[in-house]
């Protein structure tokens, strides 16, 4: 049996579709963008304006022209932290509960994201 290719997978991802993260490793280290889609079983995110490849395209009935597209490829989510626009900085999640409800919140500020 072959090797599985993904190490380790977390039980739950800190972040969510449409948080706003910074990149802390790889070729993107620094940049900032909007989780735009989430693969909890792979432990993947999507972030707009990060890790871009270029794909060629055979051209088909719905994309008569082809050629080369660009668009942002997944990462692993342990590469991005969650951004807290009140600090301007990174920062780790943390929950607690208010109301009787789980909620998360930003370490560095506080707040309730």
């Amino acid at each position: 049996m072959a090797k599985p290719k993904i190490k380790f997978v977390p039980a739950t991802l800190h972040v969510k579709t449409g948080d706003t993260v910074f990149v802390i490793s790889g070729k993107d280290k620094g940049k900032t963008g909007k989780v735009l889609k989430v693969f909890p079983k792979k432990g993947k995110v999507i972030v707009e304006g990060v890790n871009i490849v270029t794909k060629h395209v055979k051209p088909t009935p719905m994309n008569p022209q082809g050629g080369v597209v660009t668009k942002p490829a997944a990462l692993f989510s342990s590469k991005v932290m969650l951004f807290d626009e009140k600090a301007g900085k990174p920062t780790k999640v943390g929950y607690k509960f208010v109301d009787g409800k789980k909620v998360r919140y930003s370490k560095v500020s506080g707040e309730v994201l």
